[in-house]
């Protein structure tokens, strides 16, 4: 496929080469596009002529720019269709079979009407691997039905378990549902590009939904439900298999963390909060043990946790092997010292915000990292006669046309 050419003494990009075209809004599935595209793989954003995706209008903004949308499309190409339109619709076939991989969002209903479904794609487009994200996934009766992360959350488990004792589920402040599936997203589209060219198969479609993924990682709890017939109830910030564990509140109005996750963190802070006596008593080097007796334990830790500064805390139970950590806001977050130097946020220069720093891409690769080049185009289409241009032989009088009769 034709990405761009590699600049003179510039080590390549893994997906450098990898056409992605994301006729996809909103959030999972331009998620999973940026992950792609920050490991360099050309990603041609498809928005609506005029409005352009909705992700524009999300959230807080500066100079009138939403923030949401500036950090959630970095990295990518923006071009116009009015994919309601036959001519739009035939266009989008067009860029597709210039390109590795198709990300949709699409209601399946609305894919088959458009003849952009993967059926009708697969077709003509035998080597085109196809993502699809959507609320609830291909098969079953709930294919066709809208929905958004919230009923990911809701209906994967994660709400239930997450919350008080006796009081109600608790949904995430931020779009979690949706990250976990663009993550999930991501990983399929180049399982499925390497069984196309390392295997020498075709392409095939990636079926993502905003259950699966984030139900996956709560997998253990369902486990227990298939083996014992019950689930665990909302224990707040606990859990049984960790103790202690949950957020202590310091003297200076700050949090902490800990975690006892494994035997000798544990008993070195029962040790640090003056606990000798349990941290040396064999019995509370079982997890078991320490569960039955989490009230008391938990009840120590506060104590001794709330007669220091978070910075005194932190320090003397880090110093005692202890798993702690600072409950950062943002400000700390960005001004942590070890992922400074991990280079965890970069700085890119954007023509409307100036200077702008971003979390990096993640994971960190040692030969060939990702990197945040761009954030999202202002204008809705700024690339769109360049890209018809150069993917499609496009000259200034076919793309003229295609806007004056608002298919672009």
């Amino acid at each position: 496929m034709s990405g761009a050419a590699t600049p003179a003494g510039r080590r390549p990009a893994p997906l450098e080469g990898v056409v992605v075209v994301e006729a996809a809004t909103l959030g999972a599935a331009p998620l999973a596009g940026t992950f792609l595209a920050e490991f360099g793989a050309r990603v041609i954003k498809v928005e609506a002529p005029g409005t352009g995706d909705e992700t524009r209008k999300w959230g807080k903004k500066r100079n009138g720019i939403g923030l949401a949308w500036k950090n959630l499309n970095r990295n990518k190409h923006s071009i116009t269709i009015d994919l309601r339109r036959s001519e739009g619709q035939e266009l989008l076939r067009a860029l597709a079979a210039r390109a590795d991989v198709l990300i949709q969002n699409q209601r399946p209903s609305t894919l088959e009407r458009w003849g952009l479904d993967y059926t009708t794609l697969h077709q003509l487009l035998p080597q085109l691997v196809v993502l699809h994200i959507t609320a609830f996934g291909r098969g079953g009766p709930s294919s066709d039905r809208r929905g958004f992360g919230t009923l990911g959350e809701a209906m994967s488990g994660f709400a239930h378990m997450t919350g008080e004792p006796g009081q109600p589920p608790t949904l995430p402040p931020f779009p979690l549902a949706d990250g976990v599936a663009a993550l999930a997203a991501a990983y399929g589209v180049m399982v499925a590009i390497h069984h196309r060219d390392q295997r020498r198969g075709g392409g095939q479609y990636v079926d993502v939904n905003l259950i699966d993924p984030i139900a996956r990682l709560c997998d253990g709890n369902a486990f227990e439900y298939d083996q014992l017939g019950f689930g665990p109830p909302r224990f707040g910030n606990r859990w049984t298999l960790s103790v202690p564990r949950n957020v202590y509140a310091t003297r200076d109005g700050r949090w902490l963390a800990l975690s006892g996750s494994a035997t000798t963190p544990a008993l070195a802070a029962l040790a640090a909060v003056g606990r000798k006596d349990w941290a040396e008593d064999p019995r509370f080097a079982s997890s078991e043990f320490r569960a039955s007796h989490a009230d008391e334990i938990d009840a120590a830790v506060a104590e001794w946790v709330a007669a220091r500064d978070q910075a005194d805390a932190y320090e003397l139970l880090q110093e005692a092997g202890a798993a702690v950590a600072p409950i950062y806001d943002y400000e700390q977050l960005r001004h942590d010292e070890h992922l400074r130097q991990r280079g965890s946020f970069v700085s890119v220069e954007d023509p409307t915000l100036g200077t702008a720093t971003v979390q990096g891409p993640v994971p960190h690769l040692s030969e060939t990292p990702g990197a945040v080049h761009t954030l999202g185009a202002t204008e809705p289409g700024a690339d769109t006669r360049a890209v018809l241009a150069e993917l499609l032989g496009f000259d200034d009088t076919t793309i003229d046309d295609l806007a004056a009769h608002g298919v672009i």
